[in-house]
């Protein structure tokens, strides 16, 4: 009778936790839902929640939320990261030590981002590998993604770098009709393209706000002495490409430039790799 009882007890309280895990999980898509639609500019569609996962913190859940909207009659899908436990949610929720828990959320990249099509120095088979996500018009990409591409040059048996386009439109245009072109110029066979755009002063030319592409496209074609013309930029394949690195940026939860990610962890740093390879 005894044995029985203590079953009982023991299913109740599972049963408690997971009404309350679902409780929870509800009042976080609501709460999403209210967040999403204060901003008048998009019309919300859906909200789901992709991954939970019990943190280190008692009572507290950390979830990836799917959220697909309309902005200006385009359909926009992200992801989002949010906190919660019984009582509260947070968008953000640090330990004492000032390191995000969202660094918990993100998970290892999956061997398909070490696509050799994508390998722009190094070694495929190197043991260690490093995958970025970059805008050639980011400032700060201008300045780490050279850096990053000449130490693995240093270091080619060692280290694979794979280099994945994250054109980061709304602050840079520009970036639409450059990465375009540097796709162009790869499949025509032009050597070591990323490292050469990226030390280019682009700005001799033309505005990271430019929307010209005729203006754009006759400053590359000056520098690489090239003559890829308009039909080159626009093509369907091209366009594809560069949709499938963002996709693929957006799947891991890339949200701006550079993002680098060492042996499938993101590197918040962004100085790790200076620690691949022969020291």
């Amino acid at each position: 009778m005894l044995s029985t009882l203590k079953v009982l007890i023991i299913a109740v309280f599972f049963i408690s936790l997971n009404l309350n895990a679902n409780d929870i999980d509800k009042k976080v898509i609501e709460f999403e839902k209210k967040r999403f639609s204060k901003n008048k500019k998009i019309k919300l569609k859906s909200v789901s929640i992709d991954s939970k996962k019990q943190l280190p913190l008692e009572g507290w859940f950390g979830y990836i939320v799917n959220v697909t909207a309309s902005m200006k009659g385009n359909e926009v899908k992200a992801k989002d990261i949010v906190f919660a436990n019984a009582e509260l949610i947070s968008p953000e929720l640090f330990d004492i030590n000032g390191i995000s828990f969202k660094e918990f959320m993100e998970e290892s990249l999956s061997i398909k981002y070490y696509d050799k099509s994508k390998l722009i120095a190094g070694n495929h088979n190197a043991k260690d590998k490093i995958v970025v996500f970059s805008d050639p018009l980011c400032p700060y990409c201008i300045s780490s993604i050279p850096k990053i591409i000449n130490h693995v040059k240093k270091n080619e048996k060692e280290v694979a770098l794979y280099y994945y386009h994250f054109p980061l439109l709304r602050l840079h245009p520009a970036a639409k009709t450059l990465v375009s072109l540097m796709n162009v110029a790869k499949a025509k066979g032009i050597a070591d393209i990323e490292l050469r755009t990226y030390t280019i002063d682009w700005s001799n030319y033309f505005s990271d706000k430019e929307r010209n592409t005729k203006k754009i496209l006759d400053a590359f074609n000056k520098e690489f002495e090239t003559n890829i013309t308009l039909e080159d930029v626009n093509d369907e394949k091209i366009s594809k490409e560069i949709f499938n690195d963002v996709k693929l940026g957006e799947d891991v939860m890339v949200q701006g430039t550079p993002t680098i990610f060492i042996n499938g962890k993101k590197d918040q740093s962004k100085l790790k790799f200076k620690t691949l390879g022969k020291l």
